[in-house]
C-alpha cells in the first residue's frame, strides 16, 4: 500500500483548511475534472488547490459520493438521518456548528478521503506519492474549525488505522505456503463508518479551557472520562429532530416508516416521539412457488400479498 509523501500530506492538510465539509458538494458535480478549466466551478477557497492538485479531485469526488451514501445508511434508522447532507454544500445548522452530527460527518469524510487517497497512491494515480509498504496515516483532508475539529481527525484516522487487517499470499510449489508476502490492507469504508457511529454514540461534550497560550478540550460533566484521540466530541446539545425546525436544522420526522416491531431507534415509537403512526395496507405481487425444470430453468408463479406500512404522524 502506498504511502503519501509530505507533499501528499501537505495537501491533505491545505484541504482540510478549505471550505471545509464544503467539499461533499462535488458528489454531484457530474463534472469530469479532468482539465483545470473545471475548477472555476468551485468556490475561491477550493479554486487553486483543485488547478494546484486537478489529479487529486476525482479521488475527492469518490470519497464525497461515498460519504453522503454512508453517512444516510448509517442514520436510516433514527430520527437525524443524515439526508441534510444531500443538500452539500450548503448545510443545516447541525452541520455548521458543533453538534455530534457534525463530529460524524466531519470524520467520516476525513477516513473517506484518507483511505481514497492512499488507495489512489497504490494504483500510481498520483504522482506526489512514493510506495513503500507502509499504510498512509496522514493528516486528515476534512476540517471545520481548527479548535475543535482537530480532534475529529486523530479519530477518523486512528479509526483507520485500527481497523486495518493483515492480508498474506503465498508463494510455492504447487501451492504450498515456503514463502508468504504479507501486506496492511485497508479495511472498508463501511466498516469504519459502523465503528464511528459507535463513537458517534458515545461522544463526549466538550468545553474549551485556557492552558497558557492556547485552549485545550475538556468534558464538560466533571464525572466524564477524560477526552482521548479516539472520541468523537461535541460543544453544543443536538435537537431532538422530532418536529421540523429550520433554525436548528431539525427537518421532523413525520411521514418517515417506522418499524412498529422493533424496539431499537427505529421503533414506531421513538421515530416518531410518541405522536403515533399511521398504518397503510397495499397488495404487493412477488414470485412464489418456484420449482427448478430440466434443464435449465427456475419457473415461478406470481402471487399477491398484503403489506403494512406504517408511517409517523
Amino acid at each position: 500500500m502506498g504511502r503519501p509523501t509530505a507533499a501528499a500530506t501537505a495537501l491533505l492538510c491545505q484541504l482540510g483548511l478549505s471550505a471545509a465539509i464544503q467539499w461533499l458538494g462535488l458528489a454531484d458535480s457530474g463534472v469530469a475534472w479532468n482539465e483545470s478549466q473545471h475548477c472555476r466551478l468551485l468556490l475561491p477557497e477550493q479554486l487553486q488547490l483543485c488547478r494546484r492538485h486537478l489529479e487529486v479531485m476525482p479521488s475527492i469526488v469518490r470519497a464525497a459520493r461515498r460519504t453522503q451514501e454512508l453517512c444516510q445508511q448509517s442514520f436510516a434508522d433514527m430520527r437525524w438521518n443524515c439526508s441534510s447532507i444531500r443538500g452539500a454544500p450548503s448545510f443545516g445548522p447541525e452541520l455548521l456548528t458543533g453538534t455530534r452530527e457534525a463530529a460524524f460527518v466531519h470524520a467520516l469524510a476525513a477516513a473517506a478521503v484518507a483511505q481514497g487517497i492512499a488507495r489512489s497512491c497504490s494504483s500510481g494515480e498520483l504522482p506526489l506519492c512514493s510506495y513503500i509498504p507502509r499504510v498512509p496515516l496522514g493528516v486528515s483532508p476534512w476540517g471545520g474549525t481548527r479548535r475543535e475539529q482537530t480532534q475529529l481527525f486523530p479519530c477518523a484516522l486512528q479509526v483507520l488505522s485500527d481497523s486495518l487487517d493483515t492480508r498474506c499470499k503465498c508463494h510455492g510449489v504447487s501451492g504450498s505456503c515456503s514463502v508468504k508476502t504479507c501486506w496492511k490492507g485497508l479495511p472498508d469504508l463501511g466498516e469504519i463508518a459502523s465503528d464511528l457511529k459507535s463513537r458517534y454514540l458515545a461522544a463526549l461534550k466538550v468545553t474549551h479551557r485556557l492552558v497558557g497560550p492556547r485552549k485545550q478540550l475538556i468534558p464538560k460533566e466533571e464525572d466524564a472520562r477524560p477526552v482521548t484521540e479516539m472520541d468523537l466530541v461535541y460543544l453544543i446539545n443536538s435537537p431532538d429532530y422530532c418536529t421540523p425546525n429550520p433554525q436548528l436544522g431539525s427537518l421532523g420526522t413525520q411521514d418517515r416508516p417506522c418499524n412498529r416491531s422493533s424496539a431499537g431507534s427505529d421503533s414506531c415509537d421513538l421515530l416518531c416521539c410518541g405522536r403515533g403512526y399511521n398504518t397503510y395496507t397495499e397488495e404487493v405481487q412477488e414470485r412464489c412457488h418456484c420449482r427448478y425444470r430440466w434443464c435449465c430453468s427456475v419457473v415461478c408463479r406470481r402471487c399477491r400479498r398484503s403489506l403494512h406500512r406504517h408511517v409517523c404522524k
